[in-house]
């Protein structure tokens, strides 16, 4: 084969089989084909799409360019992963619901790069927490616990991020296979037997509507049950953040306070939601409803609770900083913020709440760069919510005076607001697969 000749087909507009593009990113990461060949069929599949054959051999083969997690010895894996988000600290809340009934949680996650959270960030705002296991050190914290959270190695799927590289300065993010095979790939060579995802939709996601993250949705349950995985695919709102809390040790406190019963009413919803599709395709509920009342049950008598702290103990963290999250890191200038009329409001942008947290140092423009985790925002009230004029608004946690002044007034303009009664948007738009195959 001649890398040359499978990036004239897929060019002029050809299903590339199996072998063409196991063989291409096979020798892509060796280094056998050369970036600019790479970036050319990335162009390539960007202007023509993939079938969903095409993107479950693409997937596959960056799945085998890497090491593969054999959880087998475990019994059944369930995993999940979110799309990304704003005040997105699910796996905080859901992991541990899951991981208490006996079903065990090996999940990789990344950390924050642009105007969403990371997993990661949030956790290593406990003193001490490790993320960066080895994969024996992984694989006996599962056995261990049942529960583990850290960071993926170069040796998960290096396929994807050699070519995750190259559509960052191709211009090739944006397309859909590209999109569902760099996820699932992660996913599929981290070993779980069924995976939940949760497809964010709105403004505050790459996902703008829900047809477009139905059609990535549908894309990454056709590549899981092609592979012989259950998949099954949340649509859930991220057209104004999640919870209350934006920023990483405000995230953690939110998430510990999920885990006492005392969360949030729409954070602690979706968590039940997400956790119950995990434990029914775990088997430990035959219906989604047997399934919600168990994930209820672990939060109610503590049992999530206490494989939370499990974890972060067996990972190296401090406890005491979660046993009274008032320990963790604190920023200097904390503010109340008055809302500046009266009204329903209408719109919260999530987005521009995110970047504006990027901005004040809870975040990251380049993969580098060094995050402040005591900042952030805590909304009082949210889309549907009425609201006097002097009340809170909001909170604002920042470094300084000027960045506190700068990120008042953007997030001020971050909302809308109306003279009507407005209805808060739905938690989940819809369902793709039911994770039998």
């Amino acid at each position: 084969m001649r890398a040359v000749d499978i990036i004239g087909k897929k060019r002029d507009g050809h299903a590339l089989s199996d072998g063409e593009l196991g063989w291409f990113i096979a020798n892509y990461a060796t280094g056998a084909i050369p970036d600019y060949q790479a970036s050319a069929l990335l162009m390539a599949i960007y202007l023509q799409g993939m079938s969903d054959r095409e993107t479950a051999a693409l997937t596959e083969a960056m799945v085998r360019s890497g090491d593969q997690l054999d959880l087998s010895r475990f019994g059944r894996v369930v995993d999940k992963h979110s799309s990304g988000g704003v005040g997105d600290k699910t796996t905080l809340v859901v992991g541990p619901i899951v991981a208490s009934t006996g079903l065990p949680v090996a999940k990789m996650s990344g950390r924050g790069l642009g105007f969403t959270g990371g997993t990661l960030d949030k956790l290593e705002s406990i003193p001490g927490f490790r993320s960066d296991l080895s994969f024996e050190q992984f694989m006996d914290q599962v056995e261990a616990v049942g529960l583990v959270v850290a960071g993926a190695t170069k040796r998960i799927a290096p396929a994807d991020k050699q070519l995750y590289a190259l559509r960052d300065v191709t211009a090739t993010v944006g397309s859909l296979p590209l999109i569902a095979s760099s996820i699932m790939s992660k996913k599929l060579a981290s070993g779980a037997d069924a995976i939940v995802l949760d497809v964010k939709v709105g403004n505050g996601a790459f996902m703008e509507t829900v047809a477009e993250a139905e059609a990535l949705a549908e894309r990454m349950v056709a590549i899981g049950e092609t592979m012989g995985r259950d998949v099954v695919a949340l649509l859930t709102d991220m057209g104004q953040p999640l919870g209350h809390a934006v920023g990483n040790a405000l995230e953690l406190r939110e998430a510990i306070a999920t885990l006492h019963g005392d969360g949030p009413a729409d954070f602690t919803t979706l968590c039940v939601e997400v956790a119950a599709q995990m434990l029914r395709l775990g088997h430990k509920a035959d219906t989604l409803e047997a399934a919600r009342a168990l994930a209820m049950d672990q939060l109610r008598r503590g049992a999530a609770w206490a494989t939370f702290r499990a974890m972060v103990a067996a990972q190296g963290g401090d406890v005491r900083f979660i046993d009274d999250p008032e320990a963790l890191p604190v920023a200097p200038v904390i503010k109340e913020i008055a809302a500046p009329r009266r009204g329903w409001i209408a719109g919260i942008d999530a987005r521009e709440v995110g970047l504006t947290v990027v901005e004040m140092g809870g975040g990251r423009a380049k993969k580098d760069d060094a995050i402040d985790h005591a900042v952030g925002v805590v909304f009082a009230a949210k889309v549907g919510d009425w609201i006097d004029e002097g009340t809170t608004l909001f909170t604002l946690h920042s470094a300084d005076e000027p960045r506190h002044h700068a990120a008042q007034q953007r997030l001020l303009a971050a909302y809308t607001w109306s003279e009507r009664a407005v209805d808060a948007p739905p938690l989940v738009w819809g369902v793709v697969g039911d994770g039998r195959g």
